[in-house]
């Protein structure tokens, strides 16, 4: 990435004008994304946009950190996400707090342990061979790895996790990506239309775990009726179909922009690309790496409980907040050579691509396998590059949302 030079001195605060046409807060050109985050982070931690109808720029990682595991102060019921679901509705375990939130997230974390990621591993290799072969059988062998891969791909990880018949895996393909098309352009009716059909879908999956219901430990909606409330009630009928319609799409948005950032760095290195494929052990290691430099969310908003005082400003409550974990993930207080690819980095742990706390992504032990599927099945050929015009993800997500690649078998 070309360095931006800061045109502000240490001792200057930001513009309020400049922060508020920052790309950092309204555009989509990742370099300049990140060439603000920087600034943002050395003269101005806590920045105030009226970016979509105004919040909070937090961009330190140890204030991200700091929030993100204090779920009492910084809650996630008043608004989760900026911008918002243009309908306002709320689903949990995303919108809701403790100890509402608890029962929907113990129910999904008991069907992510690790004896259930095992066994569904080969499956999802399946899966990837066989919709990177649909690309490789075309005459020119080329096709756009985020729609023509990533969204199918995403859409057999969540139909495996979930159990769904094989024929819904296809449906909920194209009704999450024109769902996610709508969302992003903030239409409200074509929004609804879609979502009505993936509520029909989580209703119908609820009702049939009702008739035939499977292992709580592998199966999400069967897991998910088992639950209580605080008070020890079954859980409403209406939380657990929207529960279910969450999961139907959770895993839809993040894969296709963090399968596409990864593609395309290894096309700009392809001394990386010739590594992971000569060493194949390599690529869990790479794949957290690139986690932290491809953070699908610019992150994850919040509200306060009270008054919060922070870098001499004060957010109040009912004012949005976002934790920018992409700015977080690439602070050079934390992380040495920040925007530099490092395999086996010391602290990689440390990174934020995943969140933290009772909000951090209850699906990151699938995620990290099928990302690691999906970039396996790529290294099974000679070499791959990309081409053309990428097209680039705004607020709240942050990458690549179309990448044309070529490949060589």
């Amino acid at each position: 990435m070309a360095a931006v030079a800061c045109p502000f001195t240490s001792h200057q605060a930001l513009p309020q004008e400049w922060i508020d046409a920052s790309p950092a807060v309204s555009s989509n050109e990742v370099g300049a994304v990140l060439a603000d985050y920087d600034i943002f982070r050395q003269q101005c931690p806590l920045a105030y946009t009226k970016q979509y109808d105004g919040y909070w720029l937090m961009t330190r990682y140890e204030d991200v950190k700091a929030a993100a595991l204090d779920s009492e102060t910084f809650i996630s019921s008043v608004k989760a996400v900026i911008p918002s679901d243009p309908r306002g509705l709320r689903r949990p375990p995303l919108n809701f707090d403790a100890p509402r939130h608890t029962p929907y997230r113990t129910a999904l974390d008991r069907t992510l342990k690790p004896a259930r990621i095992r066994k569904l591993a080969q499956r999802l290799e399946k899966h990837a061979d066989e919709l990177l072969a649909i690309i490789l059988e075309r005459d020119d062998r080329t096709g756009d790895i985020c729609s023509d891969f990533a969204g199918p791909f995403a859409a057999w990880v969540e139909a495996e996790w979930l159990n769904l018949t094989p024929d819904k895996a296809p449906l909920l393909a194209k009704t999450a990506a024109s769902w996610i098309d709508a969302w992003r352009r903030m239409d409200r009716d074509a929004t609804t239309l879609h979502s009505t059909t993936l509520y029909g879908m989580a209703e119908e999956l609820l009702e049939d775990r009702r008739q035939n219901p499977r292992d709580p430990e592998e199966d999400p909606a069967s897991s998910l009726l088992l639950e209580k409330d605080s008070e020890g009630k079954p859980l409403d009928n209406v939380h657990l179909i929207g529960c279910l319609r969450q999961s139907l799409v959770v895993g839809m948005v993040a894969p296709p922009l963090l399968i596409g950032g990864i593609v395309h760095h290894l096309t700009k290195d392809p001394e990386l690309q010739k590594q992971l494929r000569d060493n194949p052990d390599l690529v869990p290691a790479a794949v957290e790496e690139f986690v932290r430099l491809y953070s699908p969310y610019r992150g994850f908003a919040r509200t306060v409980s009270k008054d919060v005082h922070m870098h001499g400003q004060t957010i109040k409550p009912g004012q949005p907040l976002s934790l920018t974990y992409v700015a977080a993930n690439r602070d050079p207080a934390i992380f040495e050579q920040p925007h530099k690819f490092i395999m086996n980095r010391p602290n990689i742990a440390m990174h934020l691509g995943f969140g933290r706390g009772r909000h951090r992504c209850a699906g990151q032990p699938l995620a990290r396998l099928a990302i690691q599927v999906a970039l396996k099945a790529f290294l099974k050929t000679k070499r791959f590059e990309t081409f053309g015009c990428m097209q680039y993800a705004r607020m709240p997500e942050w990458g690549i949302i179309s990448c044309p690649i070529r490949f060589e078998v």
